[in-house]
């Protein structure tokens, strides 16, 4: 996003920026100090003392699903390509009916705080909890290095600041603010940071959506027409094919890359996560439902505000503009509404990027926390207070490396770290969930070989991909890839997401690591795992501690 830069000098006013930028956090901070207030147990500052309405953990899931990647990310992609970009909206839509129907229920259930909590019940403890903690901070990680970068740049753009020591210094105080929210409000304060973000977010885009409709007379057809009239590829981003029909390698990435974000929904550590904070079963099912009308709404703006773009700003001055597709949103505000509502699209996109960062935050701590420190270093002999002292350490330790590897990100490829994000999740935590929530015979070596087996073959495959290096020279001379020496090529994996080999493979290695193990399940602890996850009968008592 920092490659908008240049845009500052024509779009925007930094003091109408700064001002709404001000405002939105000094709201923000008062709220998680009030809701601090509360945070006396373990169950408080993990899952905000379960005190969550259905409704309300809905909008805050929605919040935490929906990343300025979606908001600015998905309108330019169907700016430039059209049917081939809304196709990331009907899949990151479709996850949702996954998570509903596999997920969200039974881990609400199961578990108490994190998703290790539910792979660990039957299975042996310290390799299980550790194995999982490892796979949801390298996920954390990605998202959040994504993120922070992205807020590095956005940020810094809008406020007019030059040079990389000043897009550094940025990404300190982006960070320094997330960590304040995460030490003091815990899950409970950064609820209520999400619930307010994704109300502006859907908001702003609902008013950018009535706005262009307006201007062609409330008639989706006339924005289509008009979209396909001021773009060079004409009727051809109406149909399918501009970005993934080239070929069929391209094809084939397109099957991967959705594999990756439908099924890597289902296993995203702090969107499960929020699943603790509501007190029943019946608000966990809730939860998604309100989720599932939120996103869904919000992926229909996305449709009108990519058109629009296309038709009102055109693909190629977005093409041209230094940020290409990130930019299409900020000019679609700026050509509708100037200065003011350029600087208030600009603060929703901030709203966003800080929310979901202290999100990650607070799940990657909570892992570690609960699952390593209390459960396989101390084993169980933790006190609450104890626990959640470690988890506020390790929320600055976590907040300390993120703002340092943003610095280094700066500039990077971010897409890159949340496709990798995704394919984590999908290739190491959903195989052992479903096996975990299902599978009598399942046991602990299959969930070591799916865990680390999916990690690292995901992680393998995108090193050695053309994200990384060999991808051919943009119009800037450099490659497109993360390497942008073009002399640097060292791929050998042709797809630019490993989801269609590592998903599959996770599977498979946590079916094979079980049926080459002579250790049994115990069935009683099946039983009961089967019964509480399905009905909620327990689970009550199990969340009380």
């Amino acid at each position: 996003m920092n490659a908008l830069m240049p845009m500052k000098t024509t779009v925007g006013n930094s003091t109408v920026n700064i001002t709404i930028f001000a405002i939105f956090v000094a709201i923000t901070l008062a709220i998680v100090i009030r809701a601090s207030r509360n945070n006396k147990t373990a169950a408080d500052y993990y899952a905000g003392g379960r005190a969550f309405t259905g409704r309300q953990n809905g909008i805050a899931i929605s919040g935490d699903y929906l990343s300025a990647a979606s908001f600015l990310g998905i309108a330019g992609a169907i700016a430039l390509n059209g049917y081939d970009g809304f196709l990331y909206s009907i899949g990151f839509l479709v996850a949702w009916l996954v998570a509903l129907l596999l997920v969200a229920e039974l881990l609400r259930n199961t578990g108490r705080f994190t998703m290790a909590d539910v792979l660990s019940f039957r299975l042996k403890q310290g390799p299980v909890r550790t194995a999982a903690a490892v796979s949801t901070l390298a996920v954390t990680f990605f998202y959040l290095l994504a993120q922070m970068a992205g807020a590095g740049g956005l940020v810094s753009l809008l406020l007019g600041i030059d040079g990389k020591g000043g897009q550094g210094v940025v990404i300190a105080i982006v960070g320094a603010i997330m960590i304040f929210y995460v030490l003091v409000g815990g899950m409970k304060g950064t609820t209520w940071v999400q619930i307010i973000k994704a109300v502006l977010l859907i908001i702003g885009a609902a008013v950018m959506t009535v706005w262009v409709l307006a201007k062609y007379g409330m008639n989706v057809s006339e924005v289509l027409q008009h979209a396909v009239d001021n773009s060079p590829k004409g009727e051809k981003i109406l149909g399918p094919g501009l970005q993934y029909g080239k070929n069929g390698t391209t094809q084939l990435d397109f099957v991967s890359l959705g594999l990756a974000l439908v099924l890597g929904t289902a296993g995203l550590p702090h969107v499960l996560m929020r699943f603790y904070t509501v007190p029943s079963s019946k608000e966990a099912r809730k939860s998604v439902v309100w989720a599932i009308y939120l996103i869904g709404l919000f992926y229909l703006f996305t449709l009108i505000l990519g058109y629009g773009a296309a038709a009102l700003v055109g693909p190629e001055k977005i093409a041209a503009a230094p940020g290409k597709a990130n930019s299409a949103a900020p000019l679609l505000a700026f050509e509708l509404g100037g200065e003011i509502l350029l600087g208030l699209i600009a603060a929703v996109a901030f709203a966003t990027i800080l929310a979901v960062v202290a999100g990650l935050t607070i799940t990657a701590s909570a892992s570690f926390a609960h699952d390593v420190y209390a459960n396989v270093i101390k084993k169980g002999t933790v006190s609450p207070d104890g626990e959640v002292r470690v988890a506020r350490i390790t929320a600055v330790v976590i907040g300390v490396v993120a703002i340092i590897g943003g610095i280094f990100a700066n500039g990077q490829n971010v897409a890159f770290l949340v496709a990798l994000a995704f394919a984590i999740a999908a290739s190491a935590n959903l195989p052992t969930i479903l096996y975990s929530l299902f599978w009598k015979r399942f046991n602990t070596r299959g969930a070591l070989w799916s865990i680390y087996g999916g990690l690292t073959s995901a992680l393998v495959l995108i090193v050695f991909s053309p994200v990384v290096s060999g991808k051919a020279a943009g119009p800037d001379g450099k490659s497109l890839s993360m390497i942008t020496d073009t002399g640097i090529d060292f791929h050998w994996f042709p797809l630019d997401n490993p989801g269609i080999i590592s998903i599959p493979l996770g599977f498979f290695l946590g079916w094979l690591g079980t049926v080459t193990s002579k250790e049994r399940s115990d069935p009683d602890k099946f039983a009961e795992m089967e019964v509480r996850s399905l009905t909620g009968a327990g689970a009550e008592k199990a969340t009380e501690h």
